[in-house]
């Protein structure tokens, strides 16, 4: 029986771990927290998952939570204008319905079915030191975990990493008491919210520890005033410093949050990352390599929503690559390879993403109005938030869009 340690558990380690089990594979994951302090812990990200890496956790029943958390009907897009108006505002339904869990959750609930199914949970926080250790007993080392210092063993892929600092201020609150949008008031969607010059502002039906809930969430150009999350707030003045924001930039929202509260003590978080790829093998001391995974190797902003989307994706191209390679060694061209599989689809979600964080060109411009005019245009642009591939074809390239237009 083959070997293998995942060193994190979120939506990839974890899904990784749980689908390896059921072919048998001999599977250590090592986590730094235990479920119950996942539990109790601060929310740990905004998800809002897709039909496609939704169909994933179907297919393995991992889908523990879908039949209780809230159906995400459609997207809606509007821009703010300076007055507080609306120049720009529509709504479209997605061709299968997304979900949001907290992550606090699913992990959570996850890591305990992986001990069910009788994988092995190591609670211990993972240095470089430990791997160097630990990795040659083992048939193959897979770091799951995106932050602290394991990430620093993969390098930084210049050519397909544009930035070299964040390019958003990131801040959330989980609530209960949102009112729904007046102009669809029976089918929950993601609203986005774009403030041109300013950032976006997210409002994402979800599930978390005591039921369904919104998220609103903020992304703010650095040194504007969304940018204003330094001082790391208490729970509640934070609260206080997203409404505030909404009613000063977005009056029609700001009408539906009249009666919101947080959904408990850990329900916020700040920050920001750069948006990076990373080269897949990890070199250790002792000369062993590593595998890196998700959001180690290929690290989006989430201004489109990709984070946990890329994360099921990545577990089931990896499971694939995996289980294809039978009893061969893990070598470090094996590993290279399973990434670039992973890559083939992953590229497109990078480029689609970096291209959302810079001011949007006239072309763009042009389909995001049309689709307030062509439920046709709408459609398949909220609809490529499951397939963000589609958007090479008609959205990234102006030539492309001005043919789409004219032929709709």
């Amino acid at each position: 029986m083959r070997k293998i340690l995942i060193v994190g558990a979120g939506q990839s380690g974890l899904q990784l771990a749980l689908t390896l089990r059921e072919h048998d594979y001999d599977v250590t994951v090592m986590s730094a927290r235990s479920p119950e302090e996942i539990r109790r812990g601060r929310v740990m990200s905004t998800q809002a998952m897709f039909h496609s890496a939704l169909q994933t956790e179907r297919d393995h029943g991992l889908n523990l939570w879908e039949a209780d958390t809230v159906r995400v009907e459609g997207l809606g897009v509007s821009i703010a204008g300076p007055d507080g108006s609306r120049p720009l505002d529509w709504f479209a339904p997605l061709d299968h319905y997304a979900q949001s869990v907290d992550q606090r959750v699913k992990m959570a609930g996850w890591a305990e079915l992986f001990e069910e199914r009788g994988g092995k949970l190591i609670l211990h926080g993972v240095t470089t030191a430990d791997l160097n250790g630990l990795a040659e007993l083992y048939d193959l080392v897979v770091v799951a975990a995106g932050k602290g210092e394991l990430v620093g063993l993969f390098d930084r892929d210049t050519a397909r990493s544009p930035y070299t600092s964040p390019q958003r201020a990131l801040s959330l609150a989980y609530v209960h008491g949102l009112a729904p949008r007046p102009e669809h008031p029976t089918a929950p969607g993601v609203r986005f919210n774009i403030i041109p010059g300013v950032g976006e502002l997210f409002m994402i039906p979800a599930y978390t520890l005591s039921g369904n809930c919104d998220i609103l969430f903020f992304e703010g150009i650095p040194g504007g005033p969304l940018d204003c999350w330094d001082d790391h707030p208490k729970p509640d003045e934070h609260l206080r410093r997203i409404l505030d924001l909404i009613e000063r930039f977005l009056p029609w929202e700001y009408e539906r949050c009249a009666k919101v509260e947080l959904t408990d003590a850990h329900a916020t978080l700040s920050g920001g990352y750069t948006p990076v790829v990373r080269r897949p093998v990890g070199n250790l001391p002792s000369g062993g390599a590593v595998l890196g995974m998700a959001d180690v190797v290929v690290a989006n902003d989430p201004i489109t929503g990709q984070g946990s989307n890329n994360a099921a994706k990545c577990a089931a191209s990896y499971l694939d690559s995996i289980l294809e390679h039978g009893a061969r060694p893990f070598d470090q061209a094996w590993m290279q390879a399973a990434f670039d599989r992973y890559w083939a689809s992953a590229q497109d979600v990078t480029v689609w993403t970096n291209a959302l964080l810079q001011p949007p060109p006239p072309h763009v411009q042009q389909i995001l109005g049309a689709a307030q005019a062509n439920p046709t245009v709408a459609r398949r642009f909220v609809n490529g938030f499951d397939n963000p591939s589609d958007f090479q074809d008609w959205f990234l390239d102006p030539e492309k869009a001005a043919a789409y237009l004219a032929s709709v």
